[in-house]
């Protein structure tokens, strides 16, 4: 597991930027494989692993595998968005509505978010549509049942312990 920080790819290679893999400091990194992706500007936990097996589980919206993400935002989060992410949004461009999502409101201004699916901005999209709030920030804490350790610094990994 890695804690991404902003700025940095959720891919295996980039000729320009700086990925994920360029964190890792083991011999078995050219292996290894994403289970999931963060935006760029997104931080915290990625997965990864040289089971493409077990990546592809991780990541396959039919596994309904849930995400946690912690979120910030330019504006306050309306009193019914839990209500309304519950209910799924409709997103033209691909033809589908969302699966129901868990939100839960911390501050005026900070939510977190549970998906079982992770479509293109999903997030940014929905907050988007509640009268076009924007994010600010956007952290993963959980996939699955790996969680990202308080203790591990952003830029930091760890292997998982049972994982390899």
């Amino acid at each position: 597991m890695v804690n991404k920080p902003a700025g940095i790819l959720s891919a295996t290679s980039d000729p320009v930027h700086r990925t994920v893999l360029d964190l890792i400091d083991h011999p078995a990194r050219a292996t290894l494989h994403l289970a999931g992706r963060l935006d760029r500007s997104s931080t915290g936990l990625v997965l990864l692993s040289n089971d493409g097996g077990w990546t592809s589980l991780l990541s396959d919206p039919a596994r309904l595998v849930e995400k946690v993400y912690l979120v910030g935002t330019d504006r306050p989060v309306p009193a019914d968005a839990a209500d309304r992410f519950a209910e799924g949004f409709w997103f033209a461009t691909e033809g589908i509505t969302t699966r129901p999502a868990r939100l839960e409101i911390l501050e005026e201004r900070c939510a977190r978010v549970t998906l079982v699916e992770g479509r293109y901005h999903q997030i940014k999209r929905m907050f988007h549509r509640l009268g076009g709030i924007r994010l600010t920030s956007l952290h993963r804490e959980r996939i699955g049942p790996h969680e990202l350790p308080a203790d591990l610094a952003p830029g930091q990994w760890r292997a998982i312990a049972g994982i390899n």
